[in-house]
């Protein structure tokens, strides 16, 4: 019982002495808490001082930035142009759908993936700077570059469930940002024209195109058989020959009556299609051009300026502490002590220690030695 009463006594005293320990941590980290409060409380006119001056400065930089001109100034305000179109997809059959989706394929949309690789490709690009003749207005001498900085500020998003393609432009001059988003627009149309993606469409310009040949040549006929019967009111002063004057005029009019032939056929398939197209979506149209931007789209001044107050507060805060721990460092002798030591300070030379003696080695005696020495023994 004494044994267990002993044991249950020393528990209890190990519990009070952690008890003990746990009340004196609190106060040591109420104490720290308490010091670096100190630290800032001692320090506050040189927080709030350097926290005032980046205030300062950096609204001055803003105003400056508004007051001066885009060219000069060293963050101006850009304004963004942007235009809509809708990128119609080609429709899959309910079969070929259904046998994707079986084999766990997803159907991605191309012509929306082609129109943001056409807006990026330097054909397309050059195109626009050579209509606006960017490389002059910007004085640069290196055609790649000035396609580079048109690439990082021509922007193209693509959404796939509406189908609508929002091009735009960020730029210091509005007008100029509308201008090029509007030709952008309209070298990407040609674009998607000239690759005959839209086959109904390029079926009916090559229509049209092959509609005015035809046109063309039944006016060259009709004017060539009527010089040619104009000749003949002359053919008795002129000498001429009659025969072979009478079969041009007939092989002209049949030639015209085989061309108006063929221009009624076209005229009747260019209103075929044009009826196919009225009731079908084109897969390029424009839902609405690019208009001057008058609200500015960046820089955001007002984040600015909070983004750099806080920073200074935060360096400031962070100097007090730096400040103090060289002054608490100053203010110890022991860590002055250590800085004042040389650096590469000799070290001191260990004196030779003696050797030990070595004790003597005791030699065994031999067996029949240590039986005479025991009779000796038994015999006094």
């Amino acid at each position: 019982m004494v044994n267990l009463k002993s044991e249950q006594e020393g528990t209890n005293e190990e519990t009070i002495d952690n008890q003990i320990l746990h009340i004196k941590g609190n106060d040591d980290e109420e104490i720290s808490f308490f010091d670096l409060f100190a630290v800032i409380w001692r320090r506050k006119a040189m927080i709030i001082i350097i926290t005032m001056l980046a205030i300062i400065s950096v609204v001055i930089f803003s105003i400056a930035s508004i007051v001066l001109p885009p060219e000069t100034s060293p963050r101006p305000n850009q304004y963004t142009a942007s235009a809509y179109m809708l990128i119609t997809e080609a429709r899959v059959p309910v079969g070929d759908r259904e046998t994707l989706l079986g084999h766990g394929l997803r159907m991605r949309p191309t012509y929306g993936d082609l129109a943001l690789f056409l807006l990026g490709s330097n054909s397309l690009l050059d195109s626009v700077i050579d209509d606006f003749s960017m490389i002059e207005r910007t004085n640069n001498e290196y055609p790649k570059l000035t396609r580079r900085m048109l690439r990082a500020s021509l922007n193209a998003r693509y959404n796939e469930d509406s189908g609508v393609l929002t091009i735009s432009f960020i730029n210091t001059d509005p007008v100029f940002a509308r201008d090029v988003v509007n030709l952008a627009v309209t070298h990407l149309g040609n674009r998607f024209t000239e690759l005959g993606i839209d086959r109904t469409r390029a079926e009916l310009e090559r229509l049209e195109l092959h509609l005015a040949e035809v046109f063309q040549n039944i006016l060259l006929l009709e004017e060539e058989r009527r010089r040619l019967e104009h000749s003949v009111a002359f053919l008795p002063l002129a000498g001429g020959n009659l025969p072979a004057i009478m079969a041009d005029i007939n092989r002209a009019t049949m030639e015209s009556d085989a061309m108006r032939q063929v221009y009624t056929q076209l005229r009747v398939q260019q209103e075929e299609l044009r009826a196919t197209i009225a009731t079908e979506i084109p897969m390029f149209q424009i839902l609405e051009f690019a208009e001057i931007p008058y609200e500015k789209s960046g820089p955001s001044r007002l984040r600015q300026i909070i983004i750099v107050t806080f920073g200074a507060g935060f360096f400031s805060v962070l100097l007090a502490f730096v400040l103090e721990g060289i002054s608490n460092i100053r203010n110890d002798p022991v860590a002055m002590a250590k800085l004042a030591e040389p650096v590469n300070k000799p070290k001191p030379k260990k004196e030779p220690q003696p050797k030990p003696e070595k004790e003597p080695v005791a030699i065994p005696k031999p067996k029949e030695a240590i039986i005479m020495t025991k009779m000796r023994e038994e015999n006094a």
